[in-house]
């Protein structure tokens, strides 16, 4: 429901009551007409009492049957003058109708709208006043007159605070409904961003599936690149070397044999590392562990992996990408850094993961970058264009002989969208 069917609502609601409570009132000021006959009092005969007071009941009924909702102005206007002139003729025929009258000081806030609400009040408090007084007869003497001023005076005071309270509250109501509906839209467009950001979160995820076959096929050409295309010049350049002469003829076939075993060894690898089959069986700290294990017995460096927080499965791409870079990072100090120790670190947080590789290598400058040539220089920029894919970042800490620090920071959204 709109802000202005809701204020519309609540004005019919409030006038109906206040209908009621009128229609009350003059049907016991009439009995109180009827009752107090015997007594002295300026009053007109029965039948006229209740000829007018019949016409207000009726005319009461039809301001029930016009609801204030998209009401014209002057419709208002007119029903006010005419419950006025009723309530004069009311307390013409009896001064006890003026128990009846006061309810025009409510119809006056709730019913007249602006400068309106002044000339009404003022109307109510001249009718109010002949009341009190006794009647019009009172009008008659120069006493009575001063007696019917004060009394006016006295009710267009208390009739104008009413008003000025009444129409405070009612702004003060509307106001708060204005910031109700203000905090349910803020609120309705919050969901409406939180969905759209799940919604983003998936079609990142989907992207980054579709451009798992590209990523690997970039991966496999730096591997090639650093590692096989090497070994294969190796080979070829011991092969040519044995063909030179016979003396260092064993020599050089032997280490063209070692070197292409290497190769296969490494190709192996390489094809096995297509598919992370430790995250099948385990999760990623499990996995990260065991490539670090073999990666350390292989190279004879010492390698640590220290996890933090507490520890959930993830998706499996973001899994998979940390898996990834964890392997590319300890290539890179195997080829590279000459590293003596390695140290891993997996945090779990609330909202990200983040995997540090450390090492005390020779390290580099990172505002010049490896070229990327036939011996290598892949491994950064694959290692970010992985972490892009499901919205992660790489920062690089380094200096020539002061080793290097990798951070790579991912979102932690677990299996089902959740973080």
């Amino acid at each position: 429901m709109n802000r202005l069917a809701r204020v519309d609502l609540r004005t019919d609601w409030t006038e109906a009551r206040l209908l009621n409570v009128a229609a009350g009132l003059l049907a016991a000021a009439t009995v109180l007409a009827i009752l107090a006959r015997p007594i002295d009092l300026p009053q007109q005969p029965l039948r006229v009492t209740f000829v007018v007071s019949g016409t207000a009941a009726v005319w009461l009924l039809i301001w029930r049957l016009l609801p204030a909702t998209n009401r014209p102005r002057v419709v208002s206007v007119l029903l006010f003058v005419g419950f006025l002139l009723l309530s004069a003729l009311l307390v013409w025929c009896n001064p006890l109708f003026g128990f009846f009258v006061w309810t025009g000081y409510l119809f006056t806030v709730y019913t007249l709208p602006g400068w309106w609400q002044v000339v009404g009040a003022a109307g109510v408090a001249s009718v109010t006043a002949a009341s009190q007084a006794g009647g019009y007869r009172t009008l008659e003497s120069t006493g009575g007159l001063w007696l019917y001023g004060f009394l006016f005076l006295v009710n267009a005071g208390i009739s104008s605070a009413m008003t000025r309270l009444e129409t405070v509250k009612d702004r003060n109501a509307v106001r708060r409904n204005e910031i109700i509906d203000e905090l349910a839209e803020a609120n309705a467009k919050l969901e409406e961003a939180l969905k759209e950001n799940a919604g983003l979160h998936a079609q990142l995820l989907v992207q980054a599936h579709e451009a798992g076959v590209l990523d690997e096929r970039q991966r496999m050409a730096g591997e090639i690149h650093d590692v096989l295309a090497q070994g294969l010049t190796g080979i070829v350049t011991q092969l040519e070397a044995a063909e030179t002469g016979t003396a260092e003829r064993e020599r050089h076939l032997a280490a063209a044999k070692r070197l292409a075993r290497e190769s296969l060894t490494e190709a192996r690898r390489s094809v096995q590392a297509l598919r992370p089959q430790h995250l099948d069986e385990a999760g990623l700290p499990d996995a990260l562990g065991e490539v670090v294990q073999s990666w350390s017995g292989l190279h004879g460096v010492r390698a640590d992996l220290i996890t933090t927080g507490p520890t959930r499965r993830l998706l499996p791409e973001i899994e998979m990408t940390l898996l990834r870079t964890a392997q590319e990072a300890l290539a890179n100090v195997a080829r590279h850094a000459r590293a003596g120790r390695v140290g891993l670190t997996l945090s779990y947080m609330e909202d990200m993961v983040t995997l540090d590789v450390r090492d005390d290598g020779a390290g580099f400058d990172p505002d010049r970058p490896r070229e990327v040539t036939a011996s290598g220089g892949f491994g950064l920029s694959a290692m970010r264009e992985r972490l892009s894919r499901i919205a992660g970042t790489l920062g690089v800490e380094s200096e020539p002989g002061g080793g290097t620090a990798l951070s790579a920071c991912v979102p932690a959204i677990g299996i089902g969208g959740a973080p």
